[in-house]
C-alpha cells in the first residue's frame, strides 16, 4: 500500500503487479443536447406510430422520485420516445432531483422509504400499465414489458417485492445495470446455465435464494453507446431513435439527462470498450438509464439491429445414410 500510495495507480498496478490498467481515450463525438432535442419526429405526445410492433418501458427508482419512459420500438429497433416524466408528477418543464419539490414521501406520509417507493410503482403502474396507447391506424397497444431498476441503495428488495406481488407481474422485472469495462469478462463469455436467458449483453438468470423472482443483467456501457447510437442515425433511415413532438424546447431536459455522461474508449486485455462517466458528479443521467432500459427491454421482446443478431446458425442435419456414403 505504501508503493501504490507513493506511485500512484497506474505505477502500482503496470510496475507491481504486472497487470497495467486500461488506457483511456477521450471521446467527444457525440451529438448535443441541442441537437437531441431538435430530433423530433412530429407525433403526438402518447402516440405511437404505426410501423412499431411492441412497446417498453423502464422505471428508475431513486430516494425522492420514481423516473419512467416509454418508447415503441419496430422490429430493425427503429425507436420513438413516446412519453416520459415522474412519479409523483413534478409539473415543472425543469427540475433536477437534488431540488424536487414532489417527492414520494409527501405522496406517502405515512410510509417509510420503502412503503414510499412501493407505492409510487403501484401507482404508477396503475396508470401506465392499464393504459391503452393508440397507434397511427387506430388500433389499442399495451406496454409489452416494464422494466424496473433494482440497484438503488435499501430499494432493491422492495423492487423485487413488487415486481412479484403485483397484478403486474407478468409485465415486471426487476433489472440491474452492470459495468463492463475493458478488464470484466464480456456478457458474451458467461458461462450460461440451464435456464437462463441470454440475448444482446443481457441475461436472465435462473432464480436462487430468497429472491423467487426472476431479473435481468445488462452491460450498461454497451447499451449507452447503443443508444447514443440509434440517436445519430439520420431520420427516415432504419435504426433511428426520434422524440415526439415538432418543437426542440419541451425536450431540453430530457437532452439533458442524455448528455450528462461522456464515453471513454478504453483498452486492456485485448479489448477495446466505451466506458461512460458523469461529466460533473451529482448529474441527473436518470433518463438516459431509462432510455437503455427500454432498449434492452425490446431487445427482450424480439427487436434486432441488423448485423448484431448473434444467434447461433442452425448446422444442416446430415442423414446416417449420407455419412455412410461419404467413407472411404
Amino acid at each position: 500500500m505504501n508503493l501504490r500510495l507513493g506511485r500512484g495507480d497506474a505505477a502500482f498496478w503496470a510496475e507491481y503487479q504486472n497487470e497495467p490498467l486500461p488506457e483511456e481515450q477521450a471521446d467527444d463525438e457525440l451529438l448535443t443536447a441541442d441537437q437531441i432535442a431538435a430530433k423530433t419526429n412530429g407525433q403526438r405526445r402518447g402516440e405511437v406510430p404505426i410501423g412499431c410492433t411492441l412497446l417498453s418501458m423502464f422505471v428508475d427508482v431513486q430516494g425522492k422520485a420514481l423516473f419512467w419512459l416509454v418508447a415503441a420500438w419496430e422490429n430493425d429497433f427503429t425507436g420513438y420516445v413516446v412519453d416520459y416524466g415522474t412519479e409523483p408528477d413534478q409539473k415543472e418543464a425543469y427540475f433536477t432531483l437534488r431540488d424536487l419539490r414532489h417527492t414520494l414521501a409527501a405522496a406517502s406520509p405515512r410510509a417509510g422509504i420503502e412503503g414510499a417507493i412501493y407505492a409510487g410503482l403501484e401507482r404508477l403502474a396503475e396508470r401506465l400499465l392499464t393504459r391503452e396507447w393508440r397507434r397511427d391506424d387506430g388500433a389499442l397497444v399495451r406496454i409489452d414489458r416494464c422494466l424496473v431498476d433494482a440497484n438503488w441503495g435499501s430499494s432493491s428488495d422492495v423492487v423485487y417485492q413488487f415486481c412479484r406481488q403485483s397484478k403486474h407481474a407478468s409485465l415486471l422485472l426487476p433489472s440491474h445495470g452492470r459495468h463492463v469495462g475493458a478488464s470484466s469478462l464480456p456478457f458474451a463469455d458467461y458461462k450460461r446455465r440451464r435456464g437462463d436467458r441470454a440475448g444482446l449483453n443481457w441475461r436472465v438468470p435462473t432464480v436462487t435464494g430468497k429472491r423467487a423472482v426472476r431479473h435481468i443483467t445488462f452491460d450498461t456501457n454497451f447499451w449507452k453507446s447503443f443508444i447514443h447510437a440509434r440517436l445519430t442515425v439520420a431520420m427516415g433511415d432504419p435504426g433511428c431513435l426520434s422524440l415526439f413532438g415538432r418543437k426542440p424546447e419541451p425536450h431540453q431536459l430530457l437532452a439533458a439527462h442524455l448528455t450528462s455522461e461522456y464515453r471513454v474508449k478504453t483498452e486492456g486485455r485485448g479489448r477495446t470498450v466505451d466506458e461512460w462517466k458523469l461529466r460533473v458528479d451529482g448529474a441527473d443521467n436518470h433518463w438516459f438509464d431509462c432510455m437503455v432500459g427500454c432498449a434492452v427491454a425490446a431487445s427482450m421482446e424480439g427487436a434486432i439491429l441488423p448485423g448484431t443478431d448473434a444467434r447461433p446458425v442452425p448446422r444442416p442435419r446430415v442423414k446416417l445414410s449420407e455419412l455412410q456414403r461419404g467413407r472411404p
